[in-house]
């Protein structure tokens, strides 16, 4: 499962680390407002696709590398799994 602080919590880091202003990144990006960027950074909302691929692009890094996972454990008891068969 996407952890969407832990994600914009990293992207916010790699911009600051790449030297990169969120008024740069917004130009770069074509977005309209730099809120868009900031809801990021809040786990708010993620960016699209389209938007990871030309994010990773700009800082030099794999999109593996600006995402953050949460491992997600589901327990199922036998009369769930008898369902499913």
């Amino acid at each position: 499962m996407l952890d969407l602080a832990a994600t914009g919590a990293k992207i916010k880091t790699t911009l600051k680390q790449k030297g990169i202003s969120v008024r740069e990144l917004r130009v770069i990006m074509d977005f309209p407002y730099v809120q868009t960027i900031y809801n990021w950074f809040a786990g708010k909302n993620m960016p699209t696709i389209d938007n990871l691929v030309v994010l990773a692009q700009i800082l030099g890094v794999r999109i593996e590398d600006l995402i953050v996972t949460r491992l997600v454990e589901i327990t199922l008891d036998s009369a769930d799994v008898a369902d499913v068969a």
